[in-house]
């Protein structure tokens, strides 16, 4: 018998870990794209980091700043009874950090794909830089929004490295789908295993292939 708890647990994690990247990764990516800054280059290489390092270094470094053992771990706790490790908000700050660079980097694109021109042109018609950002940019960059929203969502349904050492294996909490395939196949159930893998496959699949679609159709219908 197949538990269904754990893709709902998956599923939870991916979809509020991208609504919040969401709000954060709009204002950073339009800064990113058009602002000037000395530590730009350095925002930019942090904001990568998570696509070049192991997953196990990201999950150390959070066990090391939000251990109950460590000063802010420490201070979390006592004075907010507030544990991220080994627990679901853990899981979510971690996987908003992890997954921060699927976001960003398609929005980043997708803004400095676009025209000055554009930007200029709302200004002069008397639109402010948010009323720009949001009624004129955002609307002509819908692909890179799509794209960036899909790559979090599939990535974060993807983790295992972060979660195993972030949220461990806390049935009904922290027991994502990822890490009921790893226990299924330390005891040498593949079928069960199987199952939990071939149904995820499917979903991710089914929802690239979506965007893929949509992305062509937007792109013919922009050319018409």
């Amino acid at each position: 018998m197949v538990d269904l708890l754990p893709f709902w647990i998956t599923f939870k994690l991916a979809l509020i870990t991208t609504a919040i990247l969401l709000v954060i990764s709009l204002p950073v990516a339009n800064w990113l794209a058009s602002g000037k800054g000395k530590f730009k280059s350095v925002i930019e290489a942090f904001i990568s980091m998570p696509l070049v390092l192991p997953p196990s270094v990201i999950g150390f470094y959070f066990l090391v700043a939000f251990g109950p053992a460590y000063g802010l771990g420490h201070f979390l706790e006592h004075y907010f009874n507030l544990r991220l490790v080994f627990s679901f908000p853990g899981l979510v700050l971690a996987s908003i950090i992890y997954s921060l660079p699927f976001m960003i980097h398609p929005i980043q694109s997708g803004l400095s794909g676009l025209s000055p021109d554009i930007r200029e042109a709302s200004y002069l018609l008397g639109k402010s830089k948010w009323e720009t950002f949001f009624k004129v940019q955002l609307p002509n960059i819908k692909p890179a929004l799509l794209t960036g929203i899909v790559l979090t969502f599939a990535h974060t349904i993807g983790e295992f490295g972060v979660v195993l050492m972030i949220g461990g294996n806390i049935p009904n909490e922290t027991r994502v789908v990822s890490i009921a395939i790893y226990d299924e196949v330390e005891v040498l159930n593949y079928h069960t295993a199987n199952i939990y893998a071939g149904i995820l496959f499917a979903i991710t699949f089914v929802v690239l292939l979506v965007v893929n679609i949509v992305n062509k159709r937007y792109a013919i219908t922009r050319n018409l």
